[in-house]
């Protein structure tokens, strides 16, 4: 079936109109599916100011359905990827609302630490969902794969998330800088956990902090957690 709102015979009169040139300010006409369009008078070329790319930010179909995508709108769809995959993380775990949090936890300081760090936020909240998601390590990265592949990520999200798992299954988390703010995010709710448990001093805390945080976004960010448990 057609999308109702690419499909002509749903338009009005409204669909066709006229924008004026953000260069040169003559008009251009752009039908409603029209992603961009040149202006006939100088050659500029724009986005459609009045199409919705609501859909197609997240829709694996989205250039089969309207075209080439304009590049400010390809990184929404990687974005909006992390968000169907949270989904798709609580539904595959169902009822164990500790993995859930747990999980909702990491990802929660990843996205801080990421993006304080500047690296791919979209690749490192996807590997903080996806860490667990198989106990046998060996089918880890296959589950992940699978995942992925069935939301509509393509194949260098889908390697460079399993990459991020492989790296903090390993330890070797000196491989990037996305792989070290999804190992400092992992550290940080380990410890938070682990000080809910057993109340850990200030010591403790200082040793942790310079033996397994290597960001300095993680760093700042588990000052800022633990100043609000037990570590003064």
């Amino acid at each position: 079936m057609k999308c109702p709102g690419q499909d002509m015979q749903y338009w009005t009169a409204a669909a066709i109109y006229e924008v004026e040139c953000p260069k040169c300010a003559k008009s251009v006409e752009f039908y409603k599916d029209d992603t961009t369009r040149s202006c006939s008078h100088c050659g500029h070329r724009f986005v459609n100011p009045k199409m919705d790319f609501g859909c197609a930010a997240y829709c694996k179909f989205a250039e089969q359905c309207i075209g080439t995508l304009p590049e400010e709108f390809v990184g929404t769809q990687d974005n909006l990827l992390k968000d169907k995959v949270a989904v798709e993380i609580k539904r595959f775990y169902k009822n164990d609302f500790k993995r859930i949090g747990h999980l909702t936890r990491i990802a929660r300081y990843a996205e801080k630490i990421a993006s304080q760090e500047g690296v791919n936020l979209a690749i490192v909240l996807c590997a903080a969902y996806l860490k667990d998601i198989d106990s046998d390590a060996s089918k880890a990265q296959a589950s992940a794969q699978s995942i992925l592949e069935n939301l509509g990520a393509n194949d260098e999200i889908r390697n460079e998330v399993c990459a991020l798992l492989e790296a903090l299954k390993t330890g070797q988390t000196d491989v990037s800088q996305e792989a070290k703010s999804l190992a400092d995010a992992d550290s940080i709710a380990m410890l938070e956990e682990r000080n809910k448990e057993q109340a850990i001093d200030e010591e403790q805390f200082e040793r942790f902090i310079s033996k397994d945080i290597t960001t300095e976004s993680g760093r700042t960010i588990a000052r800022s957690v633990f100043s609000h448990l037990a570590v003064s």
